[in-house]
């Protein structure tokens, strides 16, 4: 058995006793009438992609003509800026008064993410004689586009939900208010 097929059965193993831990701690009990996710804390889940930072790597392997420079410049720089941003989508935009600013950040996550796994599927017809990404698809790279950004995704579109169930303020929330308060 290679290296990585022990690595890879060692992470599933992993998974799996986390996963039944977890669900035999009741980690994931909520009330009767809400879903799980949307209990989630959409601050928390938003620091998450500060983790993005990581994107780091992608320029480095440019830089040594490891990846191609139109994926990793694209990719890395994406990342990197969702990953410096995502305290202050967390800590600034994550509530009620900034709904539209907090779900806009989740789309340009949500584009990052799209528009890097796009380049990187497509580098070899962009650019046929050029650097390949076959970096991509081995350890450590492959856990990036296979667990990293399947989560990222996910997590993006739960703060979208969770956003789109905040009440709605602003300008016009107030001028009711302030119409109703007038006699």
């Amino acid at each position: 058995m290679s290296k990585y097929a022990k690595l890879s059965a060692g992470l599933l193993a992993a998974w799996f006793v986390f996963s039944l831990i977890s669900s035999a701690l009741h980690l994931y009990r909520n009330a009767p009438d809400t879903q799980f996710i949307l209990s989630l804390s959409p601050l928390t889940l938003t620091l998450v992609h500060t983790v993005r930072l990581a994107g780091l790597v992608f320029l480095a392997l440019a830089t040594y003509k490891i990846l191609p420079t139109f994926f990793a410049w694209s990719a890395g720089w994406g990342d990197i800026a969702i990953g410096v941003t995502a305290p202050f989508a967390a800590l600034r935009l994550a509530n009620p008064a900034h709904r539209k600013g907090f779900i806009f950040w989740q789309i340009l996550g949500i584009y990052d993410l799209v528009q890097a796994l796009s380049l990187g599927t497509l580098a070899g017809i962009i650019d046929p004689h050029g650097i390949p990404t076959t970096p991509m698809t081995v350890l450590p790279m492959s856990y990036i586009s296979t667990f990293a950004v399947p989560l990222f995704l996910i997590l993006h579109l739960i703060c979208i939900a969770q956003a789109r169930r905040w009440p709605a303020t602003g300008f016009a929330a107030t001028g009711n208010s302030l119409r109703t308060a007038t006699p």
